[in-house]
């Protein structure tokens, strides 16, 4: 109980000093404000980013892994072969027990040679894949409008389609719901049984890196009418979906394996995976904190040595104060610790109002520029861990210097 009035008083004592020198403390303050709010803001621009890049790989499927031909392996001693290498047979033996971190898996085709793709008079240049019934799920496709394929259209190779949003807005302009309308692929009609919901890759298509292509530009075929407009059975590549993201890289290992020794080694195979995308960006993002952090603290450092420099300011004009609390009766200890309550105190409410700052302007950021910057729980308390122990550093050698006179020497000091 007496431990704890003494420390209430010594916080009375720090708060009455800062008052007598508001100026002062004001000045000092500030150097850790700007700290703590640079800091703060480089942590919820790090946070922002991930999430925002995260949104965008989303619509990749987190857990795919895409597996193809290596047309780069030049081995030779191995017959140079022709084909993706992939057939599907092949399909079968992935899905069985061979592959166990393997969810689903969907064969993808690409038209080997242009189609006109109209309806009336309108056009369209989309991107045209032939998937199973599994790739919606595989690829993180949700449907706006209609239904995805069932199992028996792919076998029956019925002439169904879904469509991304772009291509429904170019051909059925004015028709709201185009579920049942044809639309023809070079010449044949095809019923669109189902609209793409609209895919955001704003930011990844900023840098050229969305894919190789317009998620909402695209429409989608049973695999089997793709292999028949295109004349062989052959599939261009294969994307699967890992049982978890942490699973992804075996998941690929595990599908090159067997493709391998089911082709015997004529053909060398290729991955990738989004969970190497994302360890990517955890770095860039990582490296990008830390250069913000480093720059930032530059500003709490000045702002720490202006603690630091006030301080020892105020020990020199209050030496005899000193002198006439050690007199009646008050301990070495006492001292320091009341000139260590009156930085840490400077520090910590400079790291508030930083704290504050730095919150206001995420706020005013993303309303300017629509760029989420995301405050993190660990970066608030950071700021504040920060804030106290730049008071405790630059204010104990000050401390130490008040604590460190002699009473009878304190009191001669005019």
């Amino acid at each position: 109980m007496n431990q704890l009035l003494v420390s209430i008083e010594l916080i009375k004592e720090a708060l009455r000093a800062l008052r007598e020198n508001r100026l002062r403390s004001l000045l000092s303050l500030v150097g850790i404000a700007i700290g703590i709010a640079a800091v703060m803001t480089v942590s919820a621009v790090s946070s922002g980013g991930k999430v925002f890049v995260m949104k965008e790989l989303e619509t990749f499927g987190l857990r795919s892994v895409w597996v193809f031909r290596d047309y780069n392996d030049k081995d030779p001693n191995r017959r140079v072969r022709t084909g993706s290498g992939l057939l599907e047979q092949d399909l079968d033996l992935l899905r069985g027990d061979c592959c166990p971190a393997v969810r689903n898996i969907s064969p993808v085709l690409l038209m080997e040679s242009e189609s006109i793709i109209q309806w009336g008079n309108r056009y369209s240049n989309a991107a045209i894949k032939g998937v199973n019934a599994d790739f919606l799920s595989i690829n993180n496709d949700h449907l706006k409008q209609g239904r995805g394929f069932r199992e028996q259209e792919i076998n029956a190779r019925r002439p169904v389609v879904l469509i991304g949003e772009t291509v429904a807005k170019d051909l059925f302009p004015q028709v709201e719901i185009p579920i049942g309308r044809h639309l023809r692929i070079g010449g044949r009609k095809y019923r669109v049984i189902g609209v793409l919901q609209y895919k955001s890759r704003d930011l990844l298509a900023s840098i050229g890196s969305e894919g190789g292509e317009d998620a909402n530009n695209r429409i989608l075929l049973p695999y089997t009418l793709v292999q028949q407009m295109n004349g062989n059975r052959e599939i261009s590549y294969l994307q699967a979906e890992a049982v978890s993201l942490q699973q992804a890289e075996r998941a690929a290992e595990q599908m090159k394996q067997v493709l391998q020794r089911r082709h015997r080694g004529a053909y060398q195979y290729s991955q990738v995976t989004l969970a190497s995308y994302l360890k990517t960006v955890d770095r860039i993002l990582g490296g990008i904190t830390a250069m913000g952090v480093v720059a930032a603290s530059t500003s709490l450092l000045v702002g720490g040595i202006g603690v630091a420099g006030i301080m020892s300011t105020a020990v020199v004009e209050r030496i005899r104060e000193i002198g006439v609390r050690m007199a009646i009766g008050a301990t070495r200890r006492q001292i320091l610790f009341q000139f260590l309550a009156e930085a840490v105190l400077i520090s910590v409410i400079g790291g508030f109002a930083g704290l504050t700052i730095g919150l206001i302007l995420g706020g005013l950021l993303d309303l300017v520029t629509g760029f989420p910057l995301i405050p993190t729980t660990t970066g608030i308390l950071v700021g504040f861990l920060v804030s106290v122990l730049v008071g405790l550093a630059s204010g104990y050698y000050p401390a130490q210097r008040a604590a460190g006179f002699l009473p009878v020497e304190a009191l001669r000091r005019d």
